[in-house]
């Protein structure tokens, strides 16, 4: 399979579950975003290596960098490599002299580590196809007044997956590309779901 390399995009709080952040990936070479719920602490261990802060004592994957080098071993890429039941997969590609290895992680531990050896990340199409969110800005030219109308409909009801039950596919688009503009990166993934749904 085709593999897509992925850059970091964005990394904030979770508007709706505390303690959880998104984590917004994007195809370097496309208009895809990839938004990945994690916790607090694969946050803080992210984020610490994107702002490089050298915190006063090694974190769980500076110690496996830290091992890994005393082995002697390279690591090579990190690949979000499956998506289950809305759980994303990953894979820690490494070798030494000898072989080269595949190690099964949670997306925010293989990232957290892939940053600190400055190596790419990748995903398959059929992940992005899947669960990928296409980036486009919303025009200023659009009908400002149906805009008000959606969000004078879901004011009005109850939670945001009912009020999306009711929506058309465009009233949803538009839902999305609103989210997207905003950076509101767990409401998108959530319309997207819904959009993926009727497909």
């Amino acid at each position: 399979m085709k593999k897509i390399k992925l850059e970091i995009l964005g990394l904030s709080p979770s508007q709706s579950q505390a303690g959880s952040f998104a984590l917004v990936l994007g195809e370097e070479l496309g208009n895809r975003r990839l938004p990945i719920i994690i916790g607090v602490f694969e946050a803080q261990a992210i984020a610490v290596q994107i702002e490089n802060i050298v915190p006063n004592r090694p974190m769980t994957h500076d110690l496996f960098k830290s091992f890994a080098e005393g082995m002697n071993y390279t690591l090579k890429e990190i690949v979000i490599s499956d998506l289950k039941e809305g759980i994303f997969y990953a894979k820690i590609v490494c070798k030494d002299s000898l072989r080269e290895v595949e190690i099964d992680a949670r997306p925010s531990d293989a990232i957290a580590i892939g940053l600190r050896f400055d190596i790419p990340i990748y995903t398959y199409e059929a992940i992005l196809s899947e669960a990928g969110i296409i980036s486009s800005s919303i025009s200023e030219d659009e009908d400002e007044d149906e805009e008000d109308a959606i969000k004078e409909t879901l004011q009005s009801r109850g939670s945001l997956t009912d009020q999306m039950r009711d929506l058309s596919y465009d009233e949803l688009q538009r839902m999305l590309d609103d989210a997207l503009t905003k950076e509101d990166y767990e409401k998108a993934a959530k319309i997207r779901d819904e959009m993926g749904r009727r497909n």
